[in-house]
């Protein structure tokens, strides 16, 4: 089967485009959110001192600051009112997912269609700002206790700065909002999408100045251009690869017309996940070194001071970690967002059923026993994936923006977007078709 970019690729010529006026203003308006957004970026906090700042993130760059900044676009680096980023949402519609398969009501709204789900968009939005305001505060208290870093503390700089980054995450999430149903693509995944794609330049001249100097060989950068190619072919492989597991319905009578049974499929994705274990892995590896850089290093005891040291990047006990964690969350997220015994019902329901398996009860376990051992499949994917440039920057000192789980994101979400305009190119065709038909229609009735 084709994929979205190939299927864009045979179909686009500059006629349809040029045809496709809604496709167009979609276009112009992601790419002027998304400009929006870079701008936003730049604009500091009140009261900070940007150098002193500056001076201390450096510092700290390796921890899991350098993580959130990279998913920030640079705004914690620069400490900008979007210095939170979308990340607060992300977190608050993990959290209440986790809660619809714990919380009866909760799982009941989720059954009720377009209307449960409005109402438990709007407690994520609750959970934003509740999460928001508490990390908000922690980054206000945390900015005060360095040495220098804010001209007046207090009150009055605590409250800015939580009204400042909060009102730039709830910005961010409406802007996401807007973009997903007035432009193209996923707008949460486009924001953090272009946070990483906008420091990638900088990357890979980091990696060419490297070169320069020679503190890279030439063969080692051919080397890791080549990797990045090859697990950028990686992902578009494994992100399209489905299960397809054989649906069919039986014959039924309407009237005096017997239609014949149809056939269908239901498609498991080989990494239901997505990026959200690489994500939870690196945040949960980095906290210990980032609260280890804020503390006083003379007054950690020694047991921690070995620990953190064990946690470093590149180190065994750190290598194994991230895998185990990658792993422990590609199956507990995917048990999340796919239940098989609500699948099942729904299969049953509509009287659609497994060839060879009873429906019901038999093929929730079915459905379950498939789904494991591809999630198997999946997480050893994303391992593979993450770890292998971790491995390559902790030898190499490669940029941290060529990891594993940036290229993740932005090839992901760049096959998100692509079958979008592909979607709308198609439907502007059909859309052709069927106007010359009425036509051709028309002239012959006359």
């Amino acid at each position: 089967m084709a994929s979205a970019a190939e299927q864009l690729a045979s179909n686009l010529n500059f006629s349809t485009f040029a045809k496709a006026e809604d496709l167009k203003k979609r276009l112009w308006f992601t790419l002027g959110a998304l400009l929006v957004y870079r701008l936003g970026t730049y604009i500091p906090l009140p009261g900070l001192n940007p150098e002193a700042f500056a001076q201390a993130f450096r510092g700290q760059s390796g921890g899991i600051l350098g993580l959130f900044n990279m998913f920030s676009g640079g705004a914690v680096e620069r400490m900008a009112i979007f210095a939170l980023g979308i990340m607060p949402y992300i977190s608050a519609s993990i959290i209440v997912q986790l809660m619809t398969s714990v919380v009866p009501a909760l799982e009941q709204l989720k059954k009720e269609g377009e209307q449960g789900r409005k109402i438990i968009n709007q407690y994520t939005r609750y959970g934003t700002v509740l999460l928001g305001t508490a990390q908000a505060y922690a980054i206000a208290v945390g900015l005060e206790s360095g040495n220098g870093l804010v001209n007046d503390p207090g009150w009055f700089f605590r409250v800015s700065t939580v009204i400042s980054l909060l009102g730039g995450t709830m910005f961010l999430m409406w802007l996401g909002e807007q973009i997903t149903s007035r432009g193209i693509g996923n707008g949460i995944s486009l924001i953090i999408f272009a946070g990483i794609v906008a420091h990638l330049p900088t990357a890979l001249a980091g990696t060419l100045e490297l070169g320069r100097t020679g503190a890279l060989s030439t063969p080692l950068i051919l080397a890791i251009i080549v990797m990045v190619v090859g697990v950028i072919a990686l992902i578009v492989f494994v992100e399209r690869a489905q299960r397809r597991l054989l649906i069919q319905y039986p014959k039924r009578q309407v009237g005096n017309r017997m239609f014949q049974g149809d056939t269908s499929h239901l498609p498991l994705k080989l990494n239901t996940a997505g990026v959200i274990p690489a994500i939870f892995a690196s945040s949960l590896l980095l906290l210990p070194a980032t609260l280890a850089g804020f503390a006083n290093t003379a007054t950690l005891p020694g047991w921690a001071t070995t620990v953190v040291g064990a946690l470093a990047h590149g180190k065994p006990l750190y290598m194994v970690l991230y895998g185990a964690m990658i792993a422990f969350f590609a199956f507990f997220y995917t048990a999340i967002v796919f239940n098989p015994k609500d699948t099942a019902d729904n299969l049953k329901k509509h009287g659609g059923f497994i060839p060879g398996i009873r429906p019901g009860e038999r093929t929730a376990e079915y459905i379950d026993y498939v789904l494991t051992r591809i999630t198997v499949i999946g997480a050893a994917y994303l391992i593979f994936v993450c770890i292998l440039p971790e491995v390559l920057i902790a030898q190499t000192g490669v940029p941290f923006y060529l990891g594993g789980t940036s290229l993740l994101i932005v090839v992901s979400v760049t096959l998100d977007t692509v079958a979008q305009i592909q979607g709308h190119l198609i439907a502007q065709q059909y859309e052709g078709l069927i106007k010359k038909s009425k036509l051709r229609g028309g002239k012959r009735g006359r």
